[in-house]
């Protein structure tokens, strides 16, 4: 096995014996776009080439590294994929439009989150944003009303300690779980719904979050949990979201704990817990049973 080699600003990725056309877009980014010479060349090469059991854990430590690995031109019927769960409605955002990791609501999160785009008649409008975790929290902070700032809950933790970006970027992930989602339940509590998707779109450009239009064919393998800085998404309305306009669909899986190499055994309660939390998108049927989503509790 063979690390990766490429100069940070090279157009060209040595990996999986294969040379592959790629960019960097932010320095948590790396868009590969196919191979070198296969221009216009449609493949599964995701599955056929960087996730071949001899290669996958270095393909998974470039994610780690990276934090956000976009694949481009990508051909795949691969049956691990399931719908993205979920609506938003105009007067309400889903729990899905705050930034999150997958996983939060228990003791383990999955390694990573790929959202997919498939080949279909219909594009996808609505965006995702991906940015590292510490950087989504500072612009949180750097972008709240002054007056959702001055909520007493809020007022008390603002008040109290550092807040900088350098002094953010020290936190635990334990406390910046704490300050995301305290200011996750005031704006959800004091903004109407397109108040609080102004406040994210905010959010998005202060974090320089990557919210690239989706590409039919295109998969983005999302760093969630590892032992360095990791990343958070969203489904991020880059307009104010009216409703009734026709949207192509995105499928997900968790490839780490779902594409099995030989020996491995599905934990089939922990992909189970994953698709709850997934349910729980709807809010109207999260709070009809008395719960909320994982990153809008307290933490």
């Amino acid at each position: 096995m063979s690390e990766p080699q490429t100069p940070p600003s090279s157009p060209v990725l040595e990996f999986a014996n294969t040379r592959w056309r790629v960019r960097r877009p932010k320095p948590f980014v790396l868009v590969i776009e196919g191979e070198v010479g296969a221009e216009g060349k449609v493949s599964d090469y995701l599955h056929e080439q960087l996730l071949l059991p001899e290669w996958r854990e270095a393909f998974y430590q470039l994610v780690d590294a990276t934090g956000l690995v976009v694949c481009l031109n990508l051909h795949t019927q691969h049956p691990t994929y399931r719908d993205v769960r979920g609506r938003s409605s105009k007067g309400r955002l889903s729990q899905g439009e705050y930034y999150h990791h997958d996983g939060c609501s228990g003791p383990t999160k999955p390694r990573f989150v790929e959202i997919r785009c498939p080949v279909q008649p219909q594009t996808r409008g609505v965006a995702t944003a991906v940015a590292p975790h510490h950087a989504v929290v500072a612009a949180m902070v750097q972008v709240l009303p002054a007056d959702l700032a001055a909520a007493p809950a809020l007022a008390k933790l603002l008040g109290g300690q550092d807040l900088s970006p350098a002094a953010i970027q020290q936190m635990s992930d334990a406390a910046l779980d704490q300050l995301q989602g305290l200011i996750t339940r005031t704006v959800r509590k004091k903004l109407n719904a397109e108040g609080a998707r102004a406040y994210f779109r905010q959010v998005d450009l202060a974090a320089d979050a990557y919210f690239e239009p989706w590409a039919l064919g295109e998969s983005r393998i999302i760093a969630n949990a590892n032992a360095g800085v990791t990343m958070q998404h969203r489904r991020a309305y880059q307009t104010p979201h009216t409703g009734g306009v026709a949207n192509g669909h995105l499928v997900k899986r968790w490839p780490n704990e779902e594409l099995l190499l030989p020996g491995q055994v599905l934990d089939p309660a922990f992909i189970a817990a994953l698709c709850s939390e997934e349910e729980g998108e709807d809010d109207a049927k999260a709070e009809a049973n008395g719960g909320q989503a994982c990153y809008l509790r307290p933490h």
